[in-house]
C-alpha cells in the first residue's frame, strides 16, 4: 500500500463485499452450499467467483451467502438462486467458469441457464 487513496479503495471494496452478504428481502439471493462436501468439491472458488462477478457488474440488489448441506452431495458444488416472486433454481456441478453466464443470463436478464440446473442432470 503506497497511498491513502489505495487504502480507501481497499476499504470501499471490502464494504461492498460485506454489503452483498446482508439480508435484503427484495434482493436476489445466491446461496452456495458450503458444507464439507461442497467445500471438498470446489464450492469456495465458486463463492469467490460470484462475489467477484457481482462486484464487477456493480449489482446492488444481490445477496451472496453460504449455506450448509443442501442434501444432494453427488451434485456438489450446488448453488441456489432465489429471486423474489419466482421459483428457486438449483444449479449443480458448478464451477467458477459457469458463474459469469449465470449472473448475466439468470440474475441480470432473468433467463434460467437450464443446462446447469439439477433437472439437466437427472
Amino acid at each position: 500500500m503506497k497511498s491513502l487513496a489505495e487504502l480507501q479503495a481497499i476499504r470501499d471494496k471490502a464494504k461492498f463485499e460485506l454489503n452483498m452478504r446482508k439480508e435484503n428481502p427484495n434482493a436476489v439471493k445466491v446461496l452456495v452450499g458450503m458444507a464439507t462436501c461442497g467445500i471438498a468439491a470446489g464450492a469456495r472458488p465458486v463463492l469467490n467467483a460470484f462475489t467477484e462477478e457481482v462486484a464487477k457488474r456493480n449489482l446492488q440488489d444481490v445477496t451472496i451467502t453460504q449455506t450448509g448441506c443442501i442434501g444432494i452431495c453427488q451434485f456438489e458444488p450446488v448453488v441456489e438462486i432465489e429471486i423474489p416472486g419466482e421459483d428457486k433454481i438449483t444449479y449443480v456441478k458448478m464451477t467458477p467458469e459457469k458463474v459469469a453466464k449465470i449472473v448475466n443470463d439468470h440474475i441480470v436478464n432473468r433467463n434460467v441457464v437450464t443446462e446447469y440446473t439439477i433437472g439437466a442432470y437427472k
